[in-house]
């Protein structure tokens, strides 16, 4: 159920601030226009969440399809004004100023991708940016990245952050989220003007490579695990059985798997030390002159070796059966022995059946190793303290250049694909007002790109951008693409406008607690 929430307060502020920079809390006219949402509320599905992602490719997830490409103008009366001073709050790791300069572009550590099954139950990923919190432990995002928008739910499932993403490897980490907050206006009413969210994370995971264990030791661990079982040869079956695990099954006609007999080991090994791999040990009846010539058991293992199951015992009978088996005898279809002892009040029957050993081929018989595997994970620790976050900008003039990085994907509506969504790239330019009617947006800002696809959803757009710390300002998100001279190219990406009630969502978000899930 959604909630509106009030405003708990603003966000601390930072150990110190740039020399250049500005810090102002907006004054609000409303409390109101915050929604929080769940998204893994305890430690027990965050974990579940973290398993879920760390059995999957994360290259097979697909850019998530919200219909980025929408129709767009350019604001030309110098755009919005914002609702209170300009403001800003520092990047972690940059709330002193500091001077250095540097030739190249590089990537920020702390731009990632999200990742989320959408509304049709696969998995998808948009962009997302770790951004300045009192606990460290804050992304940014646009709206519909973490609010589902196309069905009923109220968020997006099993969402994760993955910051440095590059061609499938999370090298800082996999962070859970915990809580969306959002504006009140696009939670209800999908207003593209507030189409943008932070969310708290869980401390990050490690996932480690499987490790094969003992079964004590598979049974005691309460994290990801599975039974892997592999099929062996009956030698291997002999020599590697082991009473504390791996465990072997026996898959028995009718393919039934059943648990070999205790003394299984020993009788197959006597045998296979022999070379008779694939065989098995059975008893065939005998007449009693042929039990009589068969050679005693030796270390030869034979065929026709005397066997003694049963062949020195006499078993009671009814007479009924005993005439039965008379008759059998007399047709050849019985090999054993009948006798009938009279009494004085009674008449008993007794049968005696004579086998020998005899080793026969099963192609039925097979025989599995259970490898016992678990998937360890470790506490990365808090996002923040590992790849740091951006800080946040609001309220700015438009016209002021930015850095804008995401991972753009798709193709442009003329159907060439110039990016593969793998990678992070850049684009740089200056910010201009913008309105698209169609995601009821009339305040957006704009920035001429060639970033394609819905991949690029959520690139952050940074202000002030310092390329040695790899730090600046978060001013805005990516939500939307568009084609503003009709040339089927994308030309343009949008973004809401920050302000000061965009400010009052991030304060809310980074000022909430999380923890770790292990």
């Amino acid at each position: 159920m959604k909630r509106t929430l009030a405003i708990g307060g603003t966000l601390a502020a930072a150990a110190g601030l740039l020399a250049t920079a500005m810090v102002s809390t907006p004054a609000q006219a409303a409390n109101n226009y915050k929604v929080k949402e769940t998204l893994a509320g305890t430690s027990n599905v965050a974990q579940q969440v973290a398993f879920f992602w760390s059995s999957k490719t994360l290259e097979e997830a697909t850019p998530y399809n919200v219909e980025p490409v929408v129709s767009a103008k350019h604001v030309s009366t110098g755009g919005f004004a914002g609702n209170s001073k300009p403001g800003v709050v520092p990047a972690i790791g940059d709330e002193k100023k500091t001077v250095s300069k540097s030739k190249n572009v590089n990537l920020p550590l702390n731009i990632g991708k999200v990742f989320f099954l959408g509304a049709d139950g696969k998995p998808h990923w948009c962009t997302g940016t770790s951004v300045q919190s009192k606990y460290r432990n804050l992304v940014a995002t646009a709206g519909h990245c973490a609010y589902d928008t196309k069905s009923s739910k109220a968020t997006l499932d099993k969402w994760i952050f993955v910051p440095g993403y590059y061609k499938g490897k999370a090298p800082w980490g996999i962070y859970v989220g915990k809580q969306a907050f959002t504006h009140y206006d696009f939670d209800v009413y999908e207003d593209g003007d507030r189409d943008y969210a932070f969310v708290t994370v869980y401390n990050g995971i490690n996932i480690g490579g499987d490790k094969a264990v003992d079964k004590k030791a598979y049974d005691a661990y309460t994290g990801d695990k599975q039974i892997i079982s592999q099929e062996v040869t009956a030698a291997e079956f002999a020599e590697k059985y082991t009473e504390d695990g791996p465990y072997w099954k026996e898959t028995v006609p009718g393919g039934t798997q059943v648990d070999p007999p205790a003394d299984a080991v020993a009788k197959r090994w006597e045998y296979i030390k022999k070379g008779i791999d694939g065989v098995k040990l059975t008893a065939e009846e005998v007449t009693g002159a042929q039990y009589k010539a068969a050679p005693n058991s030796s270390a030869a293992l034979k065929n026709g070796e005397k066997w003694g199951f049963r062949g020195d015992d006499w078993v009671r009978i009814s007479l009924r059966e005993y005439h039965e088996l008379s008759k059998a005898k007399k047709a050849g279809t019985f090999k054993g022995d009948l006798q009938v002892k009279r009494g004085k009040r009674v008449m008993e029957a007794f049968k005696k059946q004579y086998f020998v050993k005899k080793w026969v081929k099963d192609a039925a018989e097979k025989y599995y190793k259970d490898t016992y595997i678990i998937h360890e994970i470790t506490d990365a620790g808090r996002l923040g303290d590992r790849v740091g976050g951006q800080g946040m900008a609001y309220n700015q003039k438009l016209g002021k250049n930015v850095f804008m990085f995401g991972y753009p994907s798709g193709s442009h509506p003329d159907g060439t694909k110039p990016f593969t969504g793998q990678v992070a790239k850049w684009t740089y330019g200056k910010t201009f007002g913008a309105t698209a009617p169609s995601m009821k947006a009339e305040e957006l800002q704009g920035l001429k790109s060639a970033f394609t696809g819905e991949g690029s959803m959520g690139s952050a757009w940074l202000l002030n951008y310092s390329n040695a710390r790899r730090l600046g300002y978060l001013n805005g998100v990516t939500i939307a693409l568009a084609d503003r001279d009709n040339n089927q190219r994308i030309d343009t990406s949008l973004s809401p406008y920050f302000d000061g009630e965009t400010y009052g969502v991030y304060a809310q978000a980074a000022n909430v607690w999380s923890g770790s899930i292990l």
